[in-house]
């Protein structure tokens, strides 16, 4: 109902008809590609073949919409893609990490992007943030984390794969020992099920919920704790990493990590549109969450849908980029001394 109200409002100052004839001309006979920042088999990958589906009928012109993955340095390949190479017509978007602007904000490895220039669209959830352990490791809470090491794997440093267990090692005492070097969350997925690693530091809940249901309702994850700014509400007795916090200097740390949860599901065009590009695929994609069709084919798919508009989203990644640097030098201490000790 949020994103129908805000459709309707977003509407009522819709293009002016020069724009939106503007608009048809650049999207006409085209193709858009949507570039997926990880590998096939993911929350990403499902999502934005839906997205895919629905995109092109409520665009101007109704371009054809096709896929490519980029899968890389947990998102910032294909962010970086998307910043330096891709055309800047409204033919290519993307979608990866929602944790590509906390990535930049902490300054890490590949980053080459500034996101508070993309162009963005909107994102599609908010789903939290979930730390899990296999049901076999024996570890059921962040006390028992305290208490006994299980091997977390990761795709690479700079990710929340890597970043969540190594930020609580270095803040509450916990003893996860993180193996990076994983091609993707799939592939973490697939170390879990053969006993290589026991549990992994990030994946979203709705898509524990959409990829791998039977997990979920088998008990086969165990989650020991969910980041973002409310619980979910079938996960009440997980603590949020706000809660676990056990001064005022972590809570500011905690807080700085909660915010990057809601840039869920983020799609994103080059920095440099055309302002009827701009206007155009802003409010196809606003159109396109709000409608029956696609919510439709969202539920089939076990696939959340809680959008944010484009506005909304560029203002959130602002906050998280723009965040007080004696926090992100903390953070970033935290994430350089559990390099460190390996």
């Amino acid at each position: 109902m949020r994103a129908l109200l805000s459709f309707l409002v977003f509407a009522a100052a819709a293009p002016a008809p020069n724009a939106a004839a503007r608009a048809q001309e650049l999207f006409k006979d085209k193709t858009i590609r949507i570039v997926v920042g990880s590998a096939p088999g993911g929350s990403h990958d499902s999502y934005a073949r839906v997205v895919a589906r629905h995109l092109g009928r409520h665009l101007p012109g109704k371009p054809a919409v096709v896929l490519s993955h980029m899968p890389g340095a947990s998102g910032a390949q294909a962010a970086n893609y998307l910043y330096e190479i891709a055309p800047k017509d409204g033919t290519a978007l993307g979608t990866f990490n929602r944790s590509t602007p906390y990535y930049e904000a902490i300054g890490g490895g590949n980053v080459r992007y500034n996101s508070r220039v993309f162009t963005w669209l909107g994102s599609l959830s908010q789903s939290n943030d979930t730390l899990v352990s296999w049901h076999a490791s024996g570890v059921r809470s962040i006390a028992d984390a305290k208490q006994k090491q299980i091997v977390m794997g990761a795709l690479s440093k700079i990710g929340t794969m890597y970043g969540y267990p190594a930020l609580l090692n270095g803040t509450i005492g916990t003893k996860f020992r993180i193996v990076t070097g994983y091609e993707s969350g799939t592939a973490v997925n697939l170390a879990m099920e053969k006993g290589e690693v026991q549990g992994r530091g990030s994946n979203p809940w709705n898509s524990w919920k959409a990829i791998n249901p039977q997990w979920v309702e088998q008990g086969k994850i165990i989650p020991l704790m969910q980041v973002g700014l409310r619980k979910e509400p079938d996960l009440p007795n997980v603590p949020l990493l706000n809660d676990l916090a056990e001064d005022d200097a972590q809570k500011r740390l905690f807080s700085f990590i909660s915010d990057t949860v809601a840039v869920d599901q983020p799609y994103t065009a080059p920095p440099g549109l055309a302002p009827e590009a701009r206007a155009a695929l802003r409010l196809a994609f606003k159109s396109m969450a709000a409608s029956r069709e696609f919510l439709d084919e969202a539920r089939r798919q076990n696939l959340d849908i809680d959008p944010l508009d484009g506005e909304e989203l560029a203002a959130l990644v602002a906050r998280v980029v723009e965040a007080p640097r004696d926090v992100v030098d903390r953070v970033v201490a935290i994430m350089q001394s559990e390099a460190a000790a390996k």
